[in-house]
Formats: C-alpha cells, structure tokens, sequence
C-alpha cells in the first residue's frame, strides 16, 4: 500500500536531509561532467532510427491493401511514433541535449509529433507538474482534472465512470493532453479568462490540423486504392502509441507506493527537502535495455524527477546510485513490473471511484513536516560541455 503523506521521511533530521541533497548533487555534477561524444551518438542514433522506421512504415503503407505490409508498416510506425513521443520529444523538450548546440535537436526548436504543441507541453509539464509533482491542488497532473487519485480529492458521482473513461483517455491520450492543456477546469474556476484559453485553442488547432492532415488525408491520399486500409493502420499506429505512453506515464505517480503532498510542504522547501519529495512522489518501472529506451526512460521516473534535463540515456547509470542512497536514508524505492504498476493504477482507479479510500490510500492525512524557512528551491542551469 502506499505509504501516508509526510511519513516515510519523517525520521530524518534536518541535517540529514541536507546531506542527502548534496550526495545527490554529487551524482548530478558525476553524471554532467562526463557528457560528451558518446552520448551525441546516441540521441543522433536514436534520431536516425526513428526517422528510418517512419519512412519504412510509410513506405510499405503505400501498399496497405497487402496484408503482410499492412502489419509491417503498422508495427514499424507505432514504433517510430513511440519513440518520436517517449525517447525523443518529451526529453528533448526537458533540454537534455541542449548542452550539444545542435539546433536540430534542441529544446527551442522541436516540435514533436503530438497534438500538443510544444510551447504549451512545456509550460504544463516542465514547470507546473515537474516543480509540483504530486502536492495535491497544485500538480494538475493528479487525475488531470478529470478524475479522483487521492482520498483527500472530493468524491463526485461522475468519478463512479473513471474506470470507464480512462479507457478512452488511453486511446486518445495525445488528444486529452492537448486539451487538458487549455486547462478549462481553470476558466470554470474564474482564474483563468476566456480570451487566453480561446488563443490556446487556436494555438492546437494550428497544430492539430497539420497531425491530421499529415496520418489521414496526405498519406492515405498517396496510397490510391489503398487509401482507406492505410488511414487504417495510421489511426492504429496512434492508438498504439497513445495507449503505450498512457499506461508508463499513468505508471510514472499513481501505482501503490507513491505519496502525495499538501500544499503546506512546499512551504520553505530546500533543495533536500525537493528531491525527497520527488523520491517519494515516483516510482519506477522495471525491464531490459530495449523496454528502458521504448518508455523514453520514464521506466527511470525517480531519477528523470530528480534529473529532469540531465540526458535519459544516463539514467540507467543513476539508478542503482540513487537506490543506494535510499537504502542508506530509510527512504522507499518504488519499482515493480509494467503489469504490475499499472494493475495498482487501475485498482486505485476503481477504488477511488467511490466514496472514501482513506484506509486503503494513506487514512485521514496525516501531519506534515515542519520545514525550515528556505527559499523555494530550483536547480540551477547547468553548463555542459559541448559534444
């Protein structure tokens, strides 16, 4: 079960807390200092790949109406939309490999393939969700205000269907995330106006008419007689992709064993006190080489939380560093298989559905940690080698 708000770090002392973050610090600045040409291919690599498994997709979905290229070009394209998303576009969009110079993959010029348009992603996730992962009427991202994570959280009777609904919220991931980003909830509520979630709206649809023209009238248009069949497999390729990310993003905060936050702990936070917050507020996912890199590397949630722009590449180096500093601390490391994880996520869905889960999900919520006045704490810019 997960553990209560504010518990598991309850027996450090303040000096405790400090010496974790500067250990932390230490395999951040290990882990900077040595990026250079290896890592440079790596992302070039990855780039190269996707790019290639896209245009062979592509390619053999020109001849959709032949079963065999049907299948190949499908699989090929999920794939490389994937790995566009999750490896590629999410990370890029942290900055991770801004420290190259290479304005073909850098932060302020990629727009990946997702309805949301990046400007927006990163305003919505780099700062709102990252700086306030997991503080309950903060962090949007708990039930992306459609639906109940917390026992603290307001029963509603429209939650008894969030069982049913998060199953179109897979399927058209890409799709909600856009409009979850207008943040309507914020208009209903009178701190949002009108106007700016109007520009919002014009702002995705300029985007989203270019990502549906692009999979459902250029490309199908170039396979003649095969039109139908390959709009087909390209709406099946988004569907993978929106499913896949769906279940390792849903994975990355909601299984058991992941905390949650009153806003009161933000108060005064120093930079121990961030770093544990994200500790206990992620869990990671558990797998080989290839599943790490199909999951962008948020199979590494803990360390991406704690690491945001330092390249996903590095992660899996991290891990065991931070695992050990965890044990050494009496603080929990949250991992466990896909399967797992995310059957946790939907028993918490369908818990939470109703009324009440405080037995399960953490009781009444429990005290919180008096911090020290600090200044609210953000890791600095990081100057990197070029490659």
């Amino acid at each position: 079960m997960p553990t209560r708000n504010g518990v598991a770090d309850a027996h450090l002392t303040d000096e405790q807390i400090d010496a974790l973050g500067e250990e932390l610090d230490a395999i951040r600045a290990g882990v900077v200092d040595t990026l250079g040409e290896a890592d440079a291919h790596y992302i070039r690599t990855v780039v190269r790949v996707q790019r290639g498994l896209e245009a062979g997709g592509r390619t053999l979905l020109l001849f959709s109406r032949v079963p065999a290229a049907w299948v190949a070009g499908t699989a090929a394209l999920s794939v490389a939309k994937i790995l566009e998303n999750m490896e590629l576009g999410h990370n890029i969009l942290h900055g991770q490999w801004d420290w190259m110079r290479d304005p073909d993959i850098h932060s302020t010029t990629w727009e990946w393939d997702h309805a949301s348009p990046s400007e927006m992603w990163k305003r919505s996730h780099n700062y709102e969700h990252h700086t306030f992962t997991n503080v309950r009427g903060k962090d949007r991202d708990l039930g992306y205000a459609i639906m109940r994570i917390t026992p603290e959280q307001p029963w509603h009777p429209a939650y008894l269907l969030q069982p049913i609904y998060n199953l179109g919220l897979s399927a058209f991931f890409e799709w909600a995330i856009a409009i979850y980003d207008i943040e309507f909830d914020r208009v209903q509520e009178g701190t949002k106006s009108w106007d700016e979630a109007k520009a919002e709206m014009k702002t995705i649809w300029r985007k989203a008419r270019k990502q549906l023209a692009k999979d459902y009238i250029l490309f199908p248009l170039l396979s003649g007689r095969g039109a139908v069949s390959t709009l087909t497999a390209n709406a099946t390729a988004a569907l993978v992709r929106n499913v896949w990310s769906h279940a390792v993003i849903f994975c990355g905060h909601f299984p058991d064993g992941v905390e949650t936050f009153d806003e009161a702990r933000l108060d005064g936070e120093s930079r121990g006190q961030w770093y544990i917050r994200q500790l206990l507020g992620s869990a990671n996912l558990t797998g080989g080489p290839l599943f790490h890199i199909m999951t962008g590397n948020l199979s590494h949630q803990i360390e991406h939380h704690l690491f945001p722009d330092v390249p996903s590449n590095r992660y899996h180096e991290i891990a065991p560093l931070v695992r050990d500093v965890c044990r050494r601390y009496g603080l929990p490391y949250s991992a466990g298989s896909l399967p797992r994880q995310y059957g946790t996520v939907l028993r918490r869905l369908a818990r939470l559905a109703f009324p009440g889960g405080h037995k399960r999900y953490g009781g009444s919520p429990a005290p919180v940690r008096k911090l020290r006045p600090r200044t609210g704490v953000r890791l600095p810019p990081v100057t990197r080698r070029a490659a």
